[in-house]
């Protein structure tokens, strides 16, 4: 950790908790248009299945198949498309395009964890940080300004016409912050893109968010100290930023 040089930080369930804040929007959504038993189950429900099929999309997409580069054009096609199912339609014909409007930008509307805020301040006296994430330029811009993250550079994956892991992604991140993988470390909740992010030769640190990485449900994450395949496992960004000043002392 002594090289590191540049963090790389993935977003959604990483650094926001997309899940509760999503939910909450839902739930205050439902009691004004919907039939929907309003609780947090059903709505967590609705919440997972938009995330899944967002996954799915840009998984998709960044293997080489043809989509919308934006993610507020995926969402909107994805909430269209939940509403017009046959389990989700006795709402949507109450949802009208002034509703869909305001719970598709729920995704700029998203709190970060209890320690993001005080783990990146503190991160930020040990080295560059940057977001990577599949969220748009303005949505990652609106996540900041509205959960006060304080990141030194935004990178979307919009700007290089691809999703994660396409390995141009991380690419391209690394050729702007004019530094080569062995400066830049990849943080995130998800293991597929720790994965594609070690294959390039950057750092891994996994974090452990509460029932974020389904692909890690079935299995626990390891850093290779232990036999496992990342670099470092952290339940915290403040855990993180001390491993880090203790590195580089």
């Amino acid at each position: 950790m002594q090289s590191i040089k540049a963090l790389v930080f993935d977003v959604f369930g990483t650094a926001v908790d997309w899940r509760s804040s999503v939910v909450a929007e839902l739930q205050e959504l439902g009691e004004k248009h919907g039939k929907l038993k309003n609780n947090a189950n059903d709505w967590g429900k609705f919440a997972q299945e938009w995330r899944n099929e967002y996954m799915k999309k840009t998984l998709r997409i960044a293997a080489g198949a043809s989509g919308p580069l934006n993610i507020d054009a995926i969402h909107r096609q994805i909430l269209d498309e939940m509403l017009a199912s046959p389990e989700w339609s006795h709402i949507g014909h109450l949802w009208d395009e002034d509703a869909r409007q305001h719970i598709n930008l729920a995704w700029h509307r998203l709190n970060g964890w209890s320690d993001t805020v005080d783990g990146l301040h503190a991160l930020k006296k040990h080295a560059l940080l940057a977001t990577l994430s599949n969220g748009n330029v303005r949505l990652l811009i609106d996540l900041a300004r509205y959960a006060g993250l304080p990141w030194d550079m935004i990178f979307s994956t919009e700007l290089f016409d691809t999703y994660k892991p396409n390995p141009k992604a991380y690419l391209e991140a690394m050729r702007h912050l004019a530094l080569p993988p062995e400066n830049c470390a990849m943080v995130a909740a998800h293991i597929y893109d720790l994965r594609a992010a070690g294959s390039l030769g950057m750092t891994t640190i996994y974090v452990r968010r509460p029932d974020e990485d389904a692909r890690a449900l079935d299995m626990e994450v390891k850093s290779k100290e232990d036999g496992g395949e990342v670099d470092c496992v952290v339940d915290s960004f403040v855990e993180l930023a001390e491993i880090l000043a203790q590195a580089q002392n």
